[in-house]
């Protein structure tokens, strides 16, 4: 059977059947035999909604069992999935669904007291551009007015009446590895989006990858609190355990009691995070009234990992195996740790190269440069930033600076781009300054992440008011909560009457670090 995700749907219900593939929390149980019916029926809603092959597929929603299938059944069709993070602003998210020049919206209903449809809405009229041509809405306990154009989640699967199993099983069968299963918009350091493409033999690959590094098995369940938007939380969860029989358990919102208590209701083994996640377990002041002894793989990164965290998750939480890990959204898992390495190595390493990659030091900078055949296809629509990114060699220059010990393990020291990681996710600083741009008063800014107990790095504004504007560092908030997702918004300003520039004027940015500590 050829790696195509449609083809892993097939295989996983083939190999497991009965064994469960799907637990949401008070919601869809299904299991692997049944997973491949409700895919099935998803494409062949699809299908008959006119989408085609090659036609791209945006879910803007949190990780619920409408994603999977929106995801699976995305691929089952032929069709490119394109993930929306769900914490962007409408504008945000507006701006990737047309870039991606998307067909089809699978949207959540109202979340986290937002209505995400009616903000993108409003976005598109005033931005003057039309929606995706379908526009599915999935359901929540929030009442929502029917829209005329929108068709609701289940009169949607009803329209898989109008076509037979055998032609979505059809268009399965046409899926190619090499065709583009996914498009992941991450931002660069000029602050413009850029869509990174991947084939299907690619994201199944990084998938069995880290489940076989992290020893995933048919009896694992999965806790996937990572979104599934992001690389991680796609293929490191959700096409793992496709690949692996293991149990996907998705969570919507993390919050840690409620974590605790999944852990314990659903006897969870497999809890990846960023090290906030396990300090929120660890600090919570319910954690000794939860059984949380079936935990037996961590897996974290993307920010520094204390050995004294990595003690505690063995000590206090029973974990067995901890891991740290790196990668980027265009290359997924480059490198990981090995079961078995010692805490120093967890805590000041990434381990070392996996899924095929090779790992390399540029010189003279120190860049990470990484190799292999599942480095990104490319920028979509950008021929110069794939080219930028992806040498003539095929090495892909990361912005990472780092260093490899004789054992090949890989340590990141230091970041050539500005970009900061905010509990988890990245922040590009020149995104949040050009939006620091739009705002009245600003005559100039300059953005950098400071350390965070919590959050690991947070950002901070520095800002230059114009002659004859009064400015606040709380209307400088306000302003970015309005145009930026939250992660993004700068949690401290500074107002300034210059910056520390070089000679050819420049902002230090080093400078403004280095007074942060």
């Amino acid at each position: 059977m050829e790696p195509t995700i449609p083809a892993a749907v097939v295989s996983a219900a083939r190999s497991f059947g009965p064994a469960p593939a799907l637990v949401e929390p008070g919601g869809e149980r299904l299991s692997f035999a049944e997973l491949l019916t409700q895919v099935r029926i998803m494409a062949r809603a699809l299908i008959a909604e006119g989408l085609r092959p090659g036609d791209r597929l945006a879910v803007w929603a949190p990780n619920t069992s409408h994603w999977v299938l929106a995801a699976l059944g995305a691929s089952y069709a032929g069709a490119t999935l394109v993930p929306v993070n769900t914490r962007f602003t409408a504008v945000e998210a507006l701006d990737v669904m047309h870039r991606s020049d998307a067909r089809g919206l699978v949207v959540t209903g109202p979340f986290l007291g937002e209505d995400r449809l009616a903000a993108l809405q409003a976005a598109a009229g005033h931005a003057g551009l039309p929606l995706p041509h379908l526009v599915v809405r999935t359901p929540t306990d929030v009442p929502v007015p029917p829209e005329p154009y929108v068709l609701e989640w289940p009169d949607f699967l009803s329209r898989a009446a109008d076509v037979p199993p055998r032609a979505a099983d059809a268009r399965a069968d046409a899926v190619t590895p090499g065709d583009v299963s996914d498009i992941l918009f991450t931002s660069g350091t000029t602050g413009r989006s850029k869509g990174a493409m991947s084939a299907h033999r690619q994201s199944l690959d990084v998938a069995a990858a880290w489940a076989g590094i992290g020893g995933l098995v048919p009896d694992d369940r999965y806790l996937v609190v990572n979104p599934f938007f992001h690389s991680f939380g796609l293929k490191a969860g959700l096409l793992a355990c496709l690949v692996s029989g293991a149990t996907v358990v998705p969570q919507a919102v993390f919050d840690a009691g409620s974590a605790m208590a999944l852990i314990a209701a659903e006897r969870i083994t497999v809890l990846p995070g960023p090290p906030t996640l396990y300090i929120s377990l660890l600090d919570h002041p319910e954690r000794s009234r939860h059984d949380l002894s079936s935990l037996r793989l961590a897996v974290t990164g993307a920010a520094t990992v204390p050995p004294a965290l990595i003690a505690r998750m063995r000590a206090e939480l029973g974990v067995r195996t901890v891991l740290t890990a790196y990668g980027l959204t265009e290359a997924v898992v480059a490198t990981m740790c090995r079961p078995g390495d010692d805490d120093r190595t967890v805590a000041y390493t990434c381990g070392r190269a996996a899924a095929g990659f090779e790992v390399a030091i540029g010189e003279p900078t120190g860049e990470v440069l990484l190799r292999g055949p599942n480095v990104m296809l490319g920028y979509l629509d950008d021929k110069d930033a794939t080219a930028a990114a992806i040498d003539a060699d095929g090495w892909l220059h990361t912005g990472d600076i780092g260093r490899l010990d004789e054992r090949g393990y890989l340590s990141i020291t230091d970041r050539l781009k500005d970009m900061f990681i905010c509990g988890g996710f990245n922040v590009y600083p020149a995104e949040v300054e050009r939006a620091l741009a739009d705002l009245p008063g600003v005559a100039d800014s300059a953005v950098v992440g400071v350390a965070d107990p919590r959050l690991g790095e947070v950002g901070k504004a520095y800002v230059i008011p114009r002659p004859g504007y009064e400015l606040t560092g709380d209307q400088v908030i306000e302003f970015c909560r309005g145009r930026l997702a939250a992660y993004k918004v700068p949690r401290a300003v500074e107002l300034r009457a210059e910056l520390p520039r070089n000679a050819s004027g420049k902002v230090l940015k080093y400078l403004l670090r280095e007074e942060n500590g």
